[in-house]
């Protein structure tokens, strides 16, 4: 599913299915950035929609991804990554994890977090 936010609300943390995730396409507060997030439960991350290895999108289609039993799958060369923390845990991308995004739940929504853009 790939839902469009306002500037700096994401949406509400149940739009992310339990077990899957949300694209975010387009993100002015973000510069125009992808976000992906995901949920397990009332765990939910969120981080940029770029795979490290390969620099491309996460999503096979938009806002289609290969999730599983907790991982997310790059489906162009098949880097796995553990789909609340983004560290990698299969494939072509050792020693490398998908770029967090900060957020915030206030209630049912979930915002941006603050911007570190020291790095």
């Amino acid at each position: 599913m790939v839902h469009q936010a306002d500037e700096r609300r994401l949406c509400l943390w149940h739009e992310i299915p339990d077990g899957g995730a949300l694209a975010l396409d387009a993100l002015s507060a973000l510069d125009g950035a992808d976000v992906l997030l995901t949920r397990a439960g009332e765990q939910v991350a969120a981080f940029f929609n770029v795979c490290p290895h390969a620099g491309r999108r996460m999503d096979w289609a938009p806002g289609e991804f290969l999730l599983r039993d907790g991982v997310l799958t790059c489906a162009a060369h098949g880097a796995s990554f553990a789909a609340l923390s983004g560290a990698c845990c299969g494939g072509p991308c050792r020693g490398e994890a998908l770029r967090p995004v900060a957020i915030e739940r206030r209630g049912d929504e979930l915002w941006l977090g603050v911007v570190d853009d020291a790095g």
